[in-house]
């Protein structure tokens, strides 16, 4: 089973999931936005992705240059950043129980399934 983390605002995170969709595999849609990560969530979903949360994060977004840009924060700051400011999530995301990919640009999306469908 795939979670895809969502934005349907999002041109990227809707052409992921439209790929995903077509691709048959089952997955659940976490509207992170609306239902967001808990910290021990993200903390796992980071260690999937094999990134530090200053990876994850959207540094284009409005509140990040605002409130935190240029500021020395640890691990645990910028993951309690994006718990409270969801936005920061780079997306789309594809996670399994054991691995997950950020999906942009989508050939990363697709280069994750293509491996799913050969297990």
């Amino acid at each position: 089973m795939i979670t895809i983390y969502h934005n349907p605002r999002c041109r990227k995170s809707r052409e992921a999931l439209q790929l995903l969709e077509s691709s048959g595999i089952s997955h659940d849609i976490r509207l992170y936005l609306t239902d967001p990560l808990s910290e021990q969530e993200l903390k796992a979903l980071i260690d999937k992705l094999g990134m530090t949360a200053v990876e994850l994060i959207r540094k284009g977004e409005a509140v990040w240059k605002a409130d935190y840009k240029g500021k020395e924060l640890s691990e645990a700051d910028l993951i309690k950043a994006m718990i409270t400011e969801p936005k920061l999530i780079e997306r789309p995301i594809l996670s399994t129980s054991d691995a997950a990919v950020v999906g942009r640009p989508l050939e990363a999306a697709e280069a994750f399934l293509q491996i799913l469908k050969q297990d």
